[in-house]
């Protein structure tokens, strides 16, 4: 059965997440399904109504300002794309739900981790309600190694530190994929070294 299901690719800033997303997308063209492909409006990198992977592929999308909006676009077709899923509204979790409900075929991206290595908007929920979901890794920045699970945001060269906001529309010259050894979360009270999660606190009795 074709439809009935949420693919979900997830993982750092520039591990190929679009690019994977559009190469489905081709396939379900080249199979002649009917295809919708959605981005959230926040995300201004693209100077147009299109999606864009970093290697230059595009495909032409619907950009929409609440989840919501995702139904009514998506009324007359058999597969949903849709990019950025991070920046969505908590609505886009029964949105995607009705969406597999009504038997269509739903493909994400998202980023897993903001830039403070904490879980990113809704995406947690979605990576459970997903029926796959797939995780790349990008190439370490700093080090080079492969392994690279982290988005590293700069502001002047140096990473940013915790009180940044959350979100910051960039690309090259502001965010960057960084190994866990790599990654740096300046000003933290209590970081441990390798993920920028704060170590929790035991009494001895506890």
């Amino acid at each position: 059965m074709y439809g009935y299901s949420f693919e979900l690719i997830t993982g750092p800033m520039s591990c190929g997440k679009t690019e994977e997303l559009l190469r489905r997308i081709r396939r379900c063209i080249i199979a002649k399904k009917k295809v919708k492909v959605i981005s959230p409006d926040v995300d201004t990198r693209a100077k147009g109504d299109y999606i864009e992977s970093r290697n230059g592929l595009w495909l032409d999308a619907v950009k929409v300002k609440h989840s919501i909006q995702i139904l009514s676009e998506a009324r007359n077709v058999e597969v949903v794309a849709i990019d950025e899923l991070q920046f969505f509204d908590s609505n886009i979790v029964p949105v995607i739900t009705q969406l597999m409900n009504e038997g269509k075929k739903v493909i994400g991206t998202g980023l897993e981790l903001d830039f403070k290595a904490q879980p990113f908007g809704c995406m947690p929920e979605l990576m459970c309600i997903a029926t796959k979901v797939d995780k790349l890794h990008a190439v370490c920045m700093k080090c080079g190694c492969e392994d690279a699970t982290r988005t590293q945001r700069l502001i002047d060269g140096k990473p940013a530190d915790k009180n940044s906001p959350l979100i910051m529309i960039g690309g090259d010259e502001t965010y960057e994929a960084r190994c866990i050894k790599c990654y740096e979360l300046p000003d933290e009270k209590h970081p441990h070294p390798k993920t920028g999660f704060k170590l929790l606190q035991f009494d001895k009795q506890g």
